[in-house]
């Protein structure tokens, strides 16, 4: 009995020290010199050298001078690298089929010059909600909203997207695809930086108004006092 309780001891031992310390050491170090942009986030600089993103998450754009990526619907506000995952609603949720119709209505509203139908990458989010590509032609859908806000012809923001179309993993796996996130800094560098949006107007809250405004206002009960003994 002493002598398996030993040798157990023995094997933990040396697990532990070879899956918790010398493996993921040796590969750190390995990661390290054979490709360490890779390693550390794949994070994307702007020209002066400041960090912007990643090239291997989505980040949402509200500029109509820059590509718009898939929904997202990581975290609250969707795009949250901390909260990678899909809404999980099927194809017969109501809530589902009411996000979507939304999103054809904005994206119609916002893109009037496009030509075609929406794609559907444009209106259904990745299973994890980052997916920082789009294929060229969803991409191209785009293109006349992009040009018209930054004052260019449609045909130099195409020719952009062109030169960033990334082909098939060794050649057979996977499709076409675009780096949204590399072609918006793409057009920053050959046309220069879109004007922000002006900021949202706050909603200011007066003193006597409900907090709850979804919430219906109660009929006022006019009461008659009591006469007096």
């Amino acid at each position: 009995m002493k002598s398996i309780f030993n040798i157990a001891i023995r094997t933990t031992i040396v697990t532990l020290v070879l899956t918790g310390l010398i493996y993921p050491f040796v590969m750190t170090g390995l990661s390290q010199v054979l490709f360490p942009w890779r390693a550390n986030g794949s994070l994307v600089t702007d020209e002066k050298g400041l960090v912007v993103g990643s090239e291997l998450i989505a980040q949402g754009f509200v500029n109509p001078a820059y590509f718009q990526p898939r929904p997202s619907a990581a975290g609250e506000k969707g795009y949250d690298a901390t909260s990678s995952s899909g809404s999980n609603l099927g194809p017969t949720s109501k809530k589902l089929q009411d996000r979507i119709n939304d999103d054809i209505k904005r994206l119609k509203a916002e893109n009037p010059e496009a030509t075609g139908p929406i794609p559907a990458e444009l209106v259904t989010a990745s299973a994890s909600g980052l997916d920082p590509h789009l294929s060229p032609e969803a991409m191209l859908w785009q293109a006349p909203r992009v040009a018209k806000a930054r004052g260019v012809s449609a045909e130099r923001v195409k020719a952009v997207v062109d030169s960033n179309v990334e082909g098939r993993t060794f050649g057979i796996l996977g499709e076409p695809r675009v780096n949204v996130l590399m072609v918006n800094l793409a057009l920053d560098r050959q046309f220069g930086k879109a004007t922000p949006l002006p900021p949202a107007p706050e909603k200011k809250e007066t003193k006597d108004a409900p907090k709850e405004s979804a919430a219906p206002a109660q009929p006022t009960i006019q009461t008659t006092p009591p006469p007096a003994k």
